[in-house]
């Protein structure tokens, strides 16, 4: 397997600007050609950790990476740029880790037609956002051909600006002020608001006991693809914490037997993806 963690700024150097990196870590696993197999390109799955846009979560990077490489993805963990960056910082580099994703597809042997965009939390709210406003103004002006991705997978995502049910410090980074936000900003930023029919079809999960990010985050976004007729899973587990990544000992100190109802998440997103990339 190769491993690499790549500086997204030594490919595109208006990215490091006021002293940002965001960087891409790669796992692409090998093409085994003896015995007469050929090469094969596998579907990719992009990664954005949470993190309220204030840092990047280490628990929702490798340890989901490593559930997802048996199942026969090449993953790519974003680690993208975080407070006091705000819109469009983080877009414009999700937009630039598909370009370079697309650029060395057939090196990596990554079927670029089949890419999956997953987030947790701040990071869904991203995953979500990139899925509806990849091709908008202010990506488009930086990557004129910005690519789509095929399938979003969103684990207890923020999804919302509305005042009801935002997780208010995720915009406050992203706007740079205190709510209230204005009616722009809301419908630029509240991903239920940016679904339209050219939306990828999503996987989604969440906990009904979530105190952080209100699983109504979910249920909007769900019920935008319902209106418009947009494949979608919803998965909602009825106990466990915000920020249950994996959902076992692994990336959890302590795990409630009732959390641990969520750990089936991963077996259900397997099933999932196959069809959705049949």
């Amino acid at each position: 397997m190769r491993c690499e963690t790549i500086h997204l700024k030594d490919r595109f150097p208006f990215l490091g600007e006021a002293g940002k990196d965001p960087k891409l870590t790669i796992y692409i696993q090998n093409s085994y050609t003896d015995l007469g197999q050929t090469a094969k390109r596998r579907p990719g799955i992009v990664i954005c950790p949470g993190g309220g846009y204030a840092y990047v979560s280490t628990r929702e990077a490798e340890p989901v990476a490593m559930k997802l490489l048996p199942e026969g993805y090449n993953v790519f963990i974003l680690d993208y740029s975080v407070k006091p960056n705000g819109y469009p910082t983080q877009l414009i580099e999700v937009a630039a880790a598909m370009e370079l994703i697309h650029e060395n597809s057939r090196q990596w042997d990554t079927d670029a037609g089949h890419i999956a965009i997953m987030g947790f939390s701040a990071g869904g709210h991203l995953a979500a956002h990139y899925s509806n406003a990849y091709d908008c103004d202010v990506v488009r002006k930086v990557f004129p051909e910005s690519k789509p991705v095929q399938a979003t997978i969103l684990g207890y995502p923020v999804i919302t600006a509305t005042d009801s049910y935002a997780h208010k410090g995720s915009f406050r980074v992203l706007t740079g002020h205190d709510y209230p936000l204005s009616e722009d900003e809301i419908g630029k930023l509240s991903c239920e608001k940016l679904v339209t029919e050219k939306t990828p079809p999503a996987f989604v999960w969440h906990t009904a006991a979530d105190k952080i990010v209100p699983v109504e985050d979910s249920l909007l976004y769900a019920s935008a693809l319902s209106a418009l007729k947009i494949p979608f899973a919803l998965h909602i587990y009825p106990y466990g914490p915000h920020g249950l990544s994996t959902a076992d000992g692994q990336t959890n100190e302590t795990l409630t037997p009732e959390s641990t109802l969520a750990n089936s998440w991963l077996q259900d997103l397997a099933q999932w993806l196959k069809i959705t990339f049949a």
